[in-house]
């Protein structure tokens, strides 16, 4: 099934997501739902709060980037209940877009090197350090677990430039490739 993607103003989008167990509700059928939905949007990750649920739940592959960034090949993964227990190296400046914010994009500086904790889509626990790419993707959905947009990171400035167009997103005066969800 394909979802809408929630947009900016939506108030799930800021709220803190719940960890979820094995015996969540149809879950292996929601991860696919997820991918479909992520691939139909031409997304490389999608989170859980982005459709409308507010769980620790989000899908990443880096397929689409592989031709500027070869080290994403075969970066397919379903993250649960992750958390980032580290951040350290180098922070890095770089352009990033939403599905939840069509039309915006802007540079946002995050960690080169992260460790995370997760479990994947059969529970088994998982302990491992993405650098880079890798990282930055990673980092990206995980701020939409804590209820989080990349741009929550810019300068005032930056984000008082940006107002109108985060207003006409809450007021449904945006074009998206994909099915929205307007506030």
């Amino acid at each position: 099934m394909i979802y809408p993607i929630l947009v900016y103003g939506h108030p799930i989008l800021r709220k803190k997501s719940e960890v979820i167990d094995k015996n969540y509700p149809n879950l292996s059928q929601l991860i696919e739902d997820l991918w479909e939905t992520m691939y139909k949007t031409d997304g490389i990750g999608l989170a859980a709060p982005q459709i409308g649920l507010s769980i620790r739940l989000f899908v990443v592959d880096g397929a689409l980037l592989v031709k500027d960034h070869p080290e994403l090949k075969g970066f397919k993964k379903v993250f649960i209940n992750a958390k980032i227990i580290e951040e350290d190296g180098e922070r890095v400046t770089q352009d990033e877009g939403c599905l939840s914010l069509p039309t915006i994009r802007e540079d946002v500086t995050r960690h080169k090197r992260i460790r995370v904790l997760y479990m994947d889509e059969n529970f088994v626990q998982h302990d491992e350090v993405f650098n880079d790419q890798r990282a930055r993707i990673i980092q990206h959905e995980y701020d939409h677990l804590e209820g989080k947009f990349y741009i929550d990171y810019l300068s005032p400035i930056r984000k008082r430039l940006i107002r109108g167009k985060l207003t006409s997103i809450t007021q449904g005066k945006v074009k998206a490739d994909y099915k929205i969800k307007i506030p």
